[in-house]
C-alpha cells in the first residue's frame, strides 16, 4: 500500500528535479510508513518491524509490530516529553522535558532535521536521489546518515546509518509509507 499526498505541489516524480523532490522531502508535513530495522552491534543483529508516524499536532509514534516478544509497544515523542506505553500490559511511562529526544536515529522526521541543520549533500544516481548528511553529535555509532528516495515517485526506500569507520549500524528499508508534503 504505497500513496503519496502532495497538497503544496501536483508535479510528480518524473516532472521534478533533484532539488525540487529534496526540497519536498525536507518540507513534510507529516508521515506514516511501515519499517523494516535492522540494528548491528559488535555481537548481533537485531531485527524490528516498526509503524512509524509522524505530524506536527501528535509528534513522533513508532510502534513496535516485530519481534512478537515487545510488539504493542509504542514510543510517543512531544513537546520535549517522551511517553512509552505498551497496551498489551497497560503500562504507561511519561518522561518530562526528556534531553534525548533528538537522537532517534530510526525517525524519518530525525533525519531531515539533521540534513538541514548539518553538513549535508544529495546527488541523483540510477533513479534515485542520494541524500546524505553527518551528524554533529557525539555518538560515533551515529555518524554518517544516507537516504534514499525513488526518484519516480517521490518515496523513501531506505535509510543507511554509519558509525565513523563508515561500518553500517542500522538499515531501515520503508515498506509502505505515505508522505504529506
Amino acid at each position: 500500500r504505497f500513496s503519496k499526498n502532495m497538497t503544496k505541489n501536483k508535479k510528480n516524480g518524473n516532472n521534478m528535479n533533484s532539488q525540487e523532490i529534496v526540497d519536498n522531502i525536507l518540507n513534510l508535513s507529516s508521515y506514516k510508513t511501515k519499517v523494516s530495522v535492522q540494528v548491528n552491534s559488535n555481537k548481533n543483529k537485531n531485527k524490528y518491524i516498526l509503524w512509524q508516524e509522524y505530524n506536527t499536532e501528535n509528534g513522533c509514534i513508532q510502534e513496535v509490530v516485530e519481534p512478537e516478544n515487545i510488539a504493542g509497544v509504542k514510543i510517543i515523542k512531544k513537546d520535549n516529553n517522551l511517553r512509552i506505553e505498551n497496551s498489551e500490559l497497560d503500562l504507561k511511562t511519561i518522561f518530562e522535558n526528556y534531553n534525548g529526544l533528538e537522537d532517534n536515529s530510526l525517525d524519518l522526521i530525525n533525519f531531515i532535521n539533521e540534513y538541514i541543520q548539518n553538513e549535508s549533500s544529495f546527488e541523483e544516481k540510477n533513479g534515485e536521489i542520494i541524500m546524505k548528511t553527518k551528524s554533529n553529535k557525539d555518538n560515533r555509532y551515529l555518524k554518517n546518515k544516507t537516504l534514499y528516495i525513488n526518484k519516480d515517485n517521490i518515496m523513501p526506500t531506505k535509510l543507511i546509518i554509519q558509525d565513523n569507520n563508515q561500518n553500517t549500524t542500522i538499515n531501515i528499508e520503508y515498506n509502505e509509507v505515505e508522505l504529506n508534503i
